[in-house]
């Protein structure tokens, strides 16, 4: 069976890091580019699952959306 995760890619100066949201553990690509970066965090989730099993799924309902936004804070 297929699942589909969300997933965040950031842009650093020195590449890119993807992490899907939604799995128990820490999953995390890397790669120079954003393609390479979410081809690589696929790579990890798979593994994880391989490894893991369906334990990695929460048991409560799925992310629906994800949404990226900034705050302030005093510092």
């Amino acid at each position: 069976m297929d699942r589909r995760f969300k997933v965040i890619v950031e842009k650093h100066p020195d590449g890119y890091v993807a992490y899907p949201l939604g799995l128990k553990g820490v999953v995390v690509g890397q790669g120079d580019t954003y393609e390479e970066a979410l081809a690589d965090v696929t790579s990890a989730v798979e593994f994880h699952i391989a490894t893991f099993g369906r334990d990695v799924f929460p048991d409560d309902s799925p992310i629906l959306e994800a949404f990226l936004t900034e705050t302030t804070v005093a510092a």
